[in-house]
């Protein structure tokens, strides 16, 4: 795999990639992409990220300067609140200098929030210290069991560790910095693990200022992977079947996950804003433009939540 550095004498737009750069999709929130490499091998992965990626060519990573002054141009044009998601087609804790990248964009003056989307097997103490004290906002992790040969499974290495991972989620929600958690449904491999996701969620301490918990919809994509066994829903079926089902058991989580916020709108025109005969013409997919490809929270911009695909124009 090539690699390749953007820095800002190499004459490379920041904007206009969804593998690098900066992703602005109309919203209060900024992606912010410094790096798109992956540990991991997960087999839902909608972008075939990972060691064992068979369609990936080039890996890129931006020089941090670079990547700032692209954030202290675009920023101030959202007006203020602007969050500002780092995330990635990969893993955004490979990018070694990722403490400085939170500082600095606390520092923009139209930023208000800083968030950050990982998997969880790079945090550790120092990290979530040094993390916690450039200023990082939240944290979204992506998990997606608790059953440790499932999660295991599902992260596509050996070495995986669901006890290091929760280990380290319950470190994040106990420092300065907020906690969500953030599974990828997949009908038919991991639907008895989300009532263990949502209790981990109350008893880690998640949501102290966010939401604690976000459940995304599993998508189908050209050059992702697609996990045998797993049931494709469609936009209506996620909504009606899971999470309106979900809610009717929400007996089980009232009181202690503070709204569990599964409906937000997360773009100009998803799903659930749409009236009841639109929803019916759009249950293939969220229309054009949406940020919706998670239907729960803010800020939640990974590439397992914008993946890649030339039908939604999204990057994980």
């Amino acid at each position: 795999m090539t690699h390749v550095r953007i820095t800002a004498v190499s004459d490379i737009p920041l904007v206009g990639s969804l593998y690098f750069g900066i992703i602005d999709r109309g919203t209060s929130l900024l992606q912010v992409r410094p790096s798109c490499g992956c540990n991991l091998n997960c087999p839902f992965c909608s972008v075939d990220a990972g060691p064992e990626s068979t369609t990936r060519a080039t890996s890129y990573e931006v020089e941090l300067e670079y990547l700032l002054s692209a954030v202290e141009e675009i920023a101030p044009f959202k007006g203020t609140g602007v969050e500002c998601h780092i995330d990635s087609p990969g893993e955004p804790l490979m990018y070694a200098r990722l403490p400085e990248l939170v500082a600095a964009l606390k520092a923009i003056d139209a930023v208000s929030t800083v968030s950050l989307q990982t998997n969880g097997t790079l945090l550790d103490e120092k990290k979530i210290a040094a993390l916690a004290e450039a200023g990082l906002d939240r944290v979204n992790l992506s998990l997606h069991a608790i059953d440790p040969a499932l999660a295991k499974e599902l992260a596509g290495v050996e070495w995986y560790d669901i006890g290091k991972v929760t280990d380290a989620a319950r470190a994040v929600a106990a420092s300065s910095t907020d906690l969500l958690i953030a599974p990828v449904f997949m009908p038919g491999i991991n639907d008895a693990e989300i009532p263990k996701l949502i209790e981990f969620a109350r008893e880690c301490g998640a949501g102290k200022r966010f939401p604690p918990l976000g459940i995304q919809k599993f998508e189908r994509y050209r050059y992702g992977r697609t996990p045998k066994g797993v049931k494709v829903q469609s936009w209506w079926q996620f909504f009606n079947r899971s999470i309106r089902n979900g809610r009717k058991r929400r007996a089980f989580t009232s009181g202690s996950i503070r709204a569990v916020t599964l409906g937000r709108c997360a773009g100009p025109r998803s799903h659930r804003c749409l009236p009841r005969e639109k929803r019916r013409q759009s249950r293939s997919g969220p229309p054009a433009g949406s940020m919706a490809s998670s239907l729960a929270l803010p800020g939640t911009g990974s590439s397992r939540f914008f993946p890649a695909t030339k039908s939604q124009d999204r990057s994980g």
